[in-house]
C-alpha cells in the first residue's frame, strides 16, 4: 500500500489565502489540455461534446444532467472553446465564468426538448438548426472541412454533419476522452479524497442517529443532509437495513424500521464534490454482531484487500480480476446464476472520476478475456460482500493507483465492522 506524503490529505472545501488546497484554475487548465493534446494526436481538428462529463472537463461547467442536448461544447485545434447552452445558463456563465469567452445559446436537437415536441417537422427543425449552428462556428474557426470527434451516437446528428460536409469521427473521439479522463491530475485526487472525506462525515451521521424504532428512509435522510453541508452535490446513494441488505433491495432505501441485530449499510455512491463522484460502502451493525456477522465481514474485507494488494502500474486487469471470487464465492448459486457476467456489481472494481463508472472496470465477467492494463494515476472503487445468515455486508475503498501500489483515499475503519451501541 502507498503511504501518502505528510499533508496529503483533506484540507477544506473553502477558499483561503493562506495554503494550497485544490487549485481550480489549474484543475480546469490541465484537464483542457489532456482533452487537446489527444485530440491533435488523433489528428482530429474539432471534437463536438455532449456528453455532461465531458463537457465538464473541457469548460469546467457544472453539468448535472438534464434534458439533453441543452448544452454542448466544441473544442478547437487551437485550444478555443465554443459553448452552447440555454438562454438562463449561457447568460449566468457569461457574467460567471470569464475563462469561456464565446458562449452561444444552444437549440437541442437530441434529448427531451425535440421528444416532446410531437412533431416531425419540429423535431427536424430542432436538429438542422443545432447542425447549422454549430457548422457556423466551426467555419468561424476554419474548421469546416477538418474531421470533427463527436462523443454520442446519434445517426441523425451524424447524418446532419455529414449532409454540411463535415467529416464527422465519433470512434475517435470516444477514444480521445477516455484516453484523456483514465488517468487523474493531482487536483483531480484531491477532489475524490475531499468526497471520500465527506462520505465519512454521512457515516459518522448513520451511527449518530441509528436505533431501534427509526427507518432506514430517516437515517439516511440525516446522512445526506450531513453530505449537502459539507458542500457535496448528493446524486445518488442508500441506506438498508436487515434482510434488505442481502440482496440489495430492489426499491434501496425504504420505510423499514431497524430492529436491534440488523446489519446495516450505506453505499455513499454518486455523491460529487467539484463533480467528482464517490462510491463507498460501510456495514454497521445495531448491537454487538453475531458470529456469523463477524465472519461474513472478515471475508468481505479479506476479498477486498486481496484485490488491492494486486493493483499496482502495469498489471493486467485480468490478473486483478482473479483475486476477486470464484463461483463459489459469489455464492451464485443463490442467483441461480452459471457465469460471472450474470452477477454485475457484486464483486468488481471500477474507475471514479466525473463519472460514477470509468476506465478502468475490474470484473470475473469481463476482464478475463478483455484485460487492459493499469496506469498510474487511475482512480477506483473496489467492492465485496458477503452473505451472513439472512442479511449480508458489503464494504468498498476509493484507492488512487501509484507507481508503488494503491493510496486507499477512504479512512472509515474497514478491519472491523461499526458496531452501534444504543
Amino acid at each position: 500500500m502507498h503511504e501518502r506524503d505528510f499533508m496529503d490529505g483533506t484540507r477544506g472545501t473553502m477558499a483561503v489565502d493562506w495554503e494550497e488546497r485544490i487549485d481550480v484554475q489549474r484543475l480546469r487548465r490541465e484537464r483542457k489540455d489532456r482533452a487537446l493534446e489527444r485530440m491533435r494526436e488523433a489528428g482530429l481538428g474539432s471534437m463536438l461534446l455532449l456528453s455532461d462529463p465531458n463537457v465538464r472537463y473541457v469548460t469546467g461547467l457544472a453539468m448535472t444532467g438534464g434534458s439533453g442536448a441543452d448544452h454542448y461544447t466544441l473544442l478547437t485545434e487551437e485550444g478555443e472553446v465554443v459553448h452552447w447552452d440555454t438562454a438562463d445558463h449561457a447568460s449566468n456563465q457569461r457574467y460567471n465564468c470569464p475563462w469561456l469567452t464565446d458562449i452561444r445559446y444552444a437549440c437541442p436537437g437530441l434529448g427531451n426538448v425535440p421528444r416532446a415536441s410531437g412533431s416531425a417537422s419540429a423535431r427536424r427543425f430542432l436538429l438542422e438548426t443545432m447542425a447549422d449552428t454549430v457548422h457556423d462556428a466551426l467555419d468561424d474557426h476554419g474548421l469546416a472541412n477538418e474531421p470533427m470527434g463527436i462523443d454520442v451516437g446519434h445517426a441523425g446528428l451524424h447524418d446532419a454533419f455529414t449532409d454540411r460536409g463535415v467529416d464527422v469521427r465519433p470512434d475517435e473521439c470516444t477514444a480521445v476522452m477516455e484516453d484523456a479522463r483514465k488517468t487523474k491530475t493531482r487536483d483531480e485526487i484531491e477532489c475524490l479524497r475531499q468526497v471520500a472525506a465527506i462520505c465519512e462525515a454521512g457515516f459518522q451521521a448513520i451511527v449518530d442517529g441509528t436505533k431501534p424504532g427509526r427507518r432506514e428512509s430517516e437515517i439516511w435522510g440525516d446522512a445526506v443532509r450531513e453530505c449537502w453541508r459539507h458542500g457535496a452535490m448528493v446524486q445518488g446513494g442508500y441506506l438498508t437495513s436487515g434482510p434488505n441488505t442481502w440482496p440489495k433491495h430492489q426499491a434501496n432505501t425504504t420505510d423499514r424500521t431497524i430492529r436491534p441485530g440488523d446489519l446495516v449499510y450505506a453505499d455513499f455512491y454518486n455523491i460529487g464534490y467539484l463533480g467528482y463522484r464517490s462510491c463507498y460502502y460501510r456495514t454497521f451493525s445495531v448491537g454487538a454482531p453475531t458470529d456469523a456477522q463477524k465472519d461474513a465481514y472478515e471475508t468481505a474485507v479479506e476479498n477486498l484487500y486481496a484485490v488491492l494488494d494486486r493493483i499496482e502500474p502495469g498489471v493486467t486487469t485480468d490478473e486483478i480480476a482473479r483475486a476477486f471470487p470464484d463461483m463459489a464465492g459469489e455464492h451464485a448459486d443463490y442467483y441461480d446464476a452459471d457465469e460471472h457476467w450474470q452477477l454485475t456489481t457484486n464483486h468488481w472494481a471500477h474507475g471514479l472520476g466525473l463519472q460514477l463508472y470509468e476506465v478502468p472496470l475490474i470484473w470475473r465477467g469481463l476482464s478475463m478475456d478483455h484485460p487492459i492494463e493499469i496506469e498510474e494515476g487511475m482512480t477506483m472503487a473496489v467492492e465485496t460482500q458477503e452473505p451472513a445468515d439472512r442479511q449480508g455486508v458489503r464494504v468498498e475503498e476509493m484507492v488512487v493507483v501509484r507507481e508503488d501500489g494503491v493510496e486507499v483515499l477512504s479512512q472509515w475503519p474497514v478491519t472491523e465492522i461499526t458496531e452501534i451501541e444504543y
